[in-house]
């Protein structure tokens, strides 16, 4: 395990301990849990970049997409939580 130093305004290190404080963490145990969660949501946006980059470069190529009112009464019928078939893309 290595260790990293960070350098903290008086006033940025006092707000750190307060909210460690309220939530029953140590202010290193709440700086831990901050930085996964935010290495978590870099690593989350990354995928989700590749994905559509992914899609978007198949939809260039193919020329299909699936029209919008289907997609709608797609994923409207999924939020009522009825099942629904999954609209085909076309050309």
């Amino acid at each position: 395990m290595s260790t990293t130093t960070i350098r903290l305004e008086d006033e940025m290190k006092s707000r750190l301990n307060a909210a460690a404080a309220q939530v029953g963490k140590t202010a290193h145990a709440f700086i831990l849990e901050a930085l996964a969660q935010k290495v978590e949501q870099v690593e989350q946006d990354n995928a989700f970049h590749a994905l559509a980059e992914e899609r978007w470069a198949r939809i260039r190529a193919t020329g299909k997409t699936v029209a919008w009112d289907d997609a709608k009464a797609y994923l409207t019928a999924r939020a009522k939580g009825d099942r629904a078939r999954k609209p085909s893309a076309k050309v």
